[in-house]
């Protein structure tokens, strides 16, 4: 069966935020008529679309033209956010969405269904940089600032633009199963699984940049190996100073204290091996966290759940166990 998918654009949409859920579409397609999908780029009122990059969406459908779809995707842009979506999207949008069983948003596309009531009483989320806003301007959506992409009931949401390409993975998991999507991301070469409820940054990411050099090369050789010994005494020794003026060097520039961060980098590390099919014993050892207990005491401290929820929640049933 051929799902056509809709793929809602306007002027100054964000490119990525199309082409790379468009582009898992085409992957999905190129595995066999059972799992092709027909996209259809769908505008107010049709003709060339400009994105905010510059090049032109051609000759898109009119909404009035766009027929049935099994998917809504309304794609986003910095203007959904401030000031907001414009009455002929919303008018365009509102019929498209209420006849059709799956909507999902890229990005700041979730103010469009935010601003439609769509998601009131649902959980969802947007790009970081714009989900105050969406809380502020939607108070009854549970707007969730830190996820990749949400799904509640028949909505779902994802961060901002590269997120789509997860978001898009996710759709063609629930249609097609964990093996189709995991071939497509390794035709793409991009990660299966960064999983909705994981954090848009990474420890590396939040980490703003360290002005003193000796933090700064400290830092990245933690990164590096995260697994390696990382007490307050070895660092010092590492960056020759004592441990006071590395605890202070980190409270002044990370806001934090050495074994606080190392802990989240390690926790970091822990997350990635699970998905990747480790055991919790195995997971705990290879990340520096040492024990089960201590890696569920971390799960339980920064995610609010155990090690063992998070592999039911995140990982497929048919990824294979690693216990070494």
């Amino acid at each position: 069966m051929t799902r056509r998918v809709g793929f809602v654009v306007f002027d100054g949409v964000t490119l990525l935020d199309v082409s790379g859920p468009l582009e898992v579409l085409h992957q999905a397609s190129r595995l066999g008529h059972a799992y092709a999908y027909a996209p259809v780029l769908i505008s107010p009122h049709g003709g060339d679309i400009a994105t905010a990059s510059g090049p032109t969406l051609a000759a898109t459908t009119p909404a009035a033209d766009a027929g049935p779809l099994d998917t809504l995707v309304v794609a986003g842009a910095d203007h959904l956010a401030e000031p907001g979506p414009e009455d002929e999207l919303l008018a365009a949008v509102r019929p498209l969405a209420a006849r059709t069983a799956r909507i999902a948003s890229v990005c700041s596309g979730a103010f469009v269904l935010a601003a439609l009531g769509l998601l009131d009483g649902r959980r969802a989320t947007t790009h970081w940089r714009h989900a105050a806003v969406l809380a502020r301007r939607h108070p009854r959506v549970r707007v969730e600032p830190d996820a990749l992409h949400v799904t509640d009931g028949p909505y779902v949401t994802s961060a901002g633009i590269s997120a789509g390409i997860d978001l898009a993975l996710a759709l063609v998991e629930d249609d097609h199963g964990a093996d189709a999507a995991r071939e497509i991301a390794r035709e793409l070469v991009v990660f299966m699984q960064r999983p909705g409820g994981q954090s848009q940054f990474s420890t590396a990411l939040a980490t703003p940049p360290a002005r003193s050099g000796t933090l700064r090369s400290l830092t990245a050789a933690v990164l590096a190996d995260p697994g390696a010994e990382h007490s307050l005494p070895a660092m010092a020794a590492a960056a020759a100073v004592s441990t006071r003026h590395l605890t202070r060097l980190f409270r002044t520039e990370l806001h934090t204290t050495p074994a606080r961060w190392v802990e989240r980098v390690r926790l970091d590390r822990a997350q990635q091996l699970l998905l990747d099919g480790h055991s919790i014993t195995s997971a705990a050892r290879h990340s520096g966290l040492g024990s089960d207990e201590t890696l569920r005491r971390a799960f339980a401290r920064h995610l609010g759940t155990t090690p063992t929820e998070y592999r039911r929640r995140f990982t497929s049933a048919h990824r294979p166990d690693v216990t070494g």
